[in-house]
């Protein structure tokens, strides 16, 4: 007999099958896009959170009423990591919440990465602040998981192919579900060491 899966991989299976179909300003979908951005991650050798967290960064999305995307930021990086910071360690969690910041802080330090932004990275960017100024920036980078997240950015610029192909979500579930069952407490530890 099989062991059961962990609640939250079917809630996300369920998520994404009645919302990752929805767009997001890009010309693919929101699971397209998640599923890229791992697919990326994997490819380039990333850590396993990394993995998880490219596949889970736009979770809050998910959560979110598309007609107001483009009118609003709904902080989806806050609602994602608060959704996964009891189920996934800081490795996970961190990346995801500090993702938009890492774009903010890209687009402060290269001209070049802002003027290569995607139309809806650029709108997006102008809901969530802009560019940061040079003591933000600063304050940014010295922060725990700033690389780990300049990383999932730069995953999550280019997880927007349309013709690019994928593993369907079902291939990342064994990495989430191992990941699903670290502790928390040692992996707080090790974060800290």
């Amino acid at each position: 007999m099989k062991p059961a899966r962990h609640r939250f991989i079917d809630e996300l299976a369920e998520r994404f099958a009645s919302h990752g179909a929805e767009p997001y300003g890009e010309a693919i979908s929101q699971a397209e896009h998640a599923l890229q951005c791992a697919t990326l991650a994997e490819r380039a050798g990333c850590a396993d959170s990394l993995v998880i967290a490219a596949l889970l960064h736009d979770i809050g999305h998910l959560y979110e009423d598309p007609a107001v995307l483009e009118t609003r930021d709904l902080r989806h990086e806050e609602f994602g990591a608060n959704l996964l910071r009891e189920l996934l360690p800081e490795s996970v969690w961190q990346p995801v919440r500090l993702h938009v910041a890492a774009k903010r802080y890209l687009c402060a330090v290269d001209p070049a990465y802002q003027a290569g932004l995607s139309w809806a990275s650029r709108q997006s960017l102008a809901l969530q602040g802009g560019a940061f100024d040079e003591r933000a920036a600063s304050a940014f980078v010295s922060a725990p998981y700033a690389q780990d997240a300049i990383t999932l950015r730069r995953l999550d610029d280019l997880g927007k192919d349309p013709s690019m192909r994928t593993p369907e979500l079902e291939h990342f579930f064994p990495l989430l579900e191992r990941l699903l069952h670290v502790d928390r407490h040692q992996a707080g530890v090790r974060a800290a060491s």
